[in-house]
């Protein structure tokens, strides 16, 4: 056993933490994520051109699923930010694989058929169907519908989900995070319906 009596660690002054280089604050990153959901999803009804929607509609081709990422994934899933993301990754999915993506919605329609008429998909739900309809329903951001858009992917996403789910039990994992996500953009929805979100 040591003689040497305790003695209390030296703190760093203030210099100390001054030098040290850190990335944004968090808090910062969270506010602009928030603000630019906002500016998207509020402050498009005004000038609602067709370039606009489809410049709304293509954001995540345009500007990168990953640069939308870097700026809304980390939203809460009951924030517009985090619910802006979240209809994007949708899309992205239905883009990505069409014929799994319709192949799914046909599989649960039967599941789920009050879901499938709120989705609005053409029947019968081919790929160029839900490639449409998941342009369609991101398209009523810029026109000022977005609680009516919620609802609709949130939809969408359930019949997928139910399809997947009878389709293979090995997508039931899958299966699972898709039902999460449609309820996520449902409460979202109801979020936007009470001017909560």
């Amino acid at each position: 056993m040591s003689e040497r009596p305790h003695h209390r660690p030296a703190l760093p002054g203030r210099l100390a933490f001054e030098a040290v280089e850190g990335g944004p604050d968090p808090a910062q990153l969270r506010e602009a994520a928030e603000q630019s959901a906002v500016a998207l999803v509020r402050g498009t009804t005004e000038a609602a051109t067709d370039d606009l929607v489809a410049r709304v509609v293509a954001l995540a081709e345009t500007e990168g699923l990953d640069a939308l990422a870097e700026l809304w994934s980390g939203s809460p899933a009951d924030s517009v930010a985090g619910s802006l993301w979240r209809l994007y990754l949708l899309r992205t999915w239905v883009h990505a694989d069409p014929v799994r993506a319709s192949t799914e919605f046909a599989a649960g329609r039967t599941a789920t058929p009050v879901a499938e008429v709120v989705a609005g998909v053409a029947d019968p739900p081919g790929p160029e169907e839900v490639r449409r309809l998941v342009d369609d329903v991101l398209a009523g951001v810029v026109r000022g519908e977005y609680a009516d858009v919620l609802f609709r992917a949130a939809a969408f996403a359930r019949v997928a989900a139910a399809g997947r789910t009878g389709a293979d039990h090995a997508g039931d994992l899958s299966a699972a995070r898709l039902l999460t996500l449609s309820q996520q953009l449902e409460q979202a929805g109801r979020l936007e319906l009470a001017d909560r979100l």
